[in-house]
């Protein structure tokens, strides 16, 4: 089975599909959701695995599969529990997504997940890569699981240079994918896809010399491997300066605050947070007003105990610590709470209110 790439080259499918396979199976990494084939754990995995190291990943998913061993407990889970499930792993819409899709799996498909392109799809959170992903590797179906990891791979291999930064490049790999997947066993031929993009075939500096396929690799032949792939440049990251109080009661509990149901790290809890948009002008007292005015805090601001950055896709957050003191302040609603140290293991905070706490205590244990 022979297909031709436009620039008169040629690969041959089979014995490409022999070597990288062959390799997969000597050299996989034993990871924890590669144990079995079951669908909903390779679902989870592939969740969490998006935008997250796989080093990082393996912890978070043992603990997440210890909760929440089935569709069925995951579906019945407060949301609470399930935030503080993913506590650092970032991106909560993922696993907000994943809740919302696995009740629908539990109530359409008799906790099942489905094993067909257009059902899976339809659940959400589930976009083409993922489907791909649980379809192939879980129930050997041969769909393209075309992640930038394996865009990079095939641009490489085949010499593509469609930009991977655009969506519509991924119909190209997609289609490149269909071409040379194996029939036979398309859960090894896709993860090895991933396997390889992730050990040998990685973004700057690829160890060609050690690739399986690497006598198949048009790129690699043509010495343009690392021309590939084409990729533009992310828009620029906006800078977002903040003040942040750990603020305590005179019993020495400490205030929290629940972020909104939408936006950015939604339905998380945070310490009392303002943004400051003149931080050249900044000084004690602004902060002072700021919390006074947008969250209605009588504040007895303490020192600044340090600064904290913390990267998202888009945003850059500059947080100044605080510690601070507040009096007669009685929590309205479910979204202020004083909470001692001991409770607050049962909320679940995202990575900068995890620094910003651990900054925090430092100051104290130095005291």
């Amino acid at each position: 089975m022979i297909i031709e790439q436009e620039n008169s080259e040629k690969i041959n499918i089979s014995a490409f599909q022999n070597d990288l396979i062959s390799w997969f199976k000597a050299e996989q990494r034993d990871l924890p959701w590669r144990k079995d084939q079951d669908p909903y754990k390779v679902w989870v995995s592939e969740i969490m695995l998006q935008q997250t190291r796989v080093d990082t990943v393996i912890p978070y998913f043992n603990r997440f599969i210890d909760w929440f061993p089935t569709i069925e407990h995951l579906a019945e889970a407060e949301e609470e529990k399930v935030l503080k499930a993913w506590e650092g792993l970032g991106y909560y819409s993922r696993v907000r997504n994943l809740q919302s899709a696995v009740k629908e799996v539990k109530e359409k498909y008799n906790s099942k997940v489905p094993n067909t392109p257009e059902e899976i799809s339809s659940l959400k959170g589930v976009g083409p890569y993922t489907a791909g992903a649980i379809l192939s590797i879980a129930y050997g179906i041969p769909e393209p699981a075309v992640d930038g990891n394996v865009m990079r791979v095939l641009s490489r291999i085949l010499l593509i240079r469609e930009d991977i930064a655009k969506a519509s490049s991924r119909k190209i790999f997609e289609k490149a994918v269909r071409d040379l997947i194996s029939h036979e066993d398309p859960s090894s031929f896709n993860q090895a896809m991933m396997e390889l993009g992730a050990l040998i075939c990685t973004p700057t500096s690829p160890s060609c010399l050690l690739c399986p396929v690497r006598e198949h690799c048009i790129a690699f032949h043509e010495g343009v491997q690392q021309e590939l792939p084409v990729k533009t440049r992310k828009v620029k990251t906006k800078n977002v300066q903040l003040a942040a109080a750990v603020v305590e009661d005179e019993h020495g509990n400490i205030l929290i605050h629940k972020r909104p149901s939408n936006g950015l790290l939604a339905n998380l809890w945070e310490f009392p947070t303002v943004e400051i948009h003149h931080p050249l002008q900044s000084d004690r007292q602004q902060v002072v007003d700021l919390f006074r005015e947008f969250l209605n805090l009588d504040l007895g601001l303490g020192q600044i105990i340090g600064q904290i950055e913390h990267v998202f896709s888009h945003l850059l957050w500059n947080i100044k610590v605080y510690t601070g003191a507040v009096k007669n302040f009685i929590p309205e609603s479910e979204d202020w709470k004083f909470v001692s140290l001991e409770e607050m293991k049962e909320y679940a905070f995202p990575v900068p209110y995890q620094k910003v706490f651990k900054l925090s205590q430092k100051q104290n244990d130095s005291e």
